[in-house]
């Protein structure tokens, strides 16, 4: 467990930014409890420092997780978020799409979210910005890249794609033996 490069930080926060924008200030500064991001075994984790300072205790070989996962780099240097890292996005969330139940189904089964299956979304969401989808009880049900704006999607045919789907809550099952190695 180690903290990120300057590097590693700048490309975990481009990411995220893509996401919640501004709201990247609020995971670091936290007056009721601190919070820092680490590294293990190419994962970034997001977690307190109270419980960072217990687990230096443990040895790298030994230490499975730490925190809130939110992502790992891949060999080439990317970064690419888990569904672990949905409770903090949905959190923090700048822009958001909500579905109809009649395509909770069809998203949870890693399918993309079509125009008929959109409840509502957040007004002026740019083409290819980071959302969150919510199902229409505000459960956050995964996160995504918008593939029109708001005002291209309002004029979509109903099977077309409003947001292309990168995790949802349904790979913990269609993956759960891959996730977690």
């Amino acid at each position: 467990m180690r903290p990120l490069t300057e590097d590693e930080t700048k490309t975990v926060f481009e990411k995220l930014a893509n996401y919640i924008g501004r709201n990247i200030t609020h995971l670091i500064n936290r007056p009721d409890d601190p919070h820092c991001f680490r590294l293990q075994k190419d994962r970034v984790y997001y977690v307190s420092e109270r419980v960072m300072r217990f687990a230096t205790s443990v040895g790298r070989v030994e230490l499975m997780s730490l925190g809130i996962c939110l992502g790992k780099f891949t060999k080439t240097g990317k970064f690419r978020l888990h569904i672990t890292s949905l409770e903090i996005l949905a959190q923090y969330a700048r822009y958001k799409i909500w579905i109809k139940p009649n395509g909770e189904m069809s998203y949870l089964y890693g399918n993309n979210v079509l125009k008929a299956h959109v409840g509502k979304m957040s007004d002026d969401i740019p083409e290819h910005t980071g959302i969150i989808v919510f199902a229409m009880n505000d459960i956050p049900m995964g996160f995504g890249v918008t593939a029109k704006s708001t005002a291209d999607a309002r004029r979509l045919d109903p099977t077309g794609i409003v947001a292309f789907r990168q995790g949802d809550i349904g790979e913990y099952l269609r993956e759960e033996d891959t996730l977690f190695t």
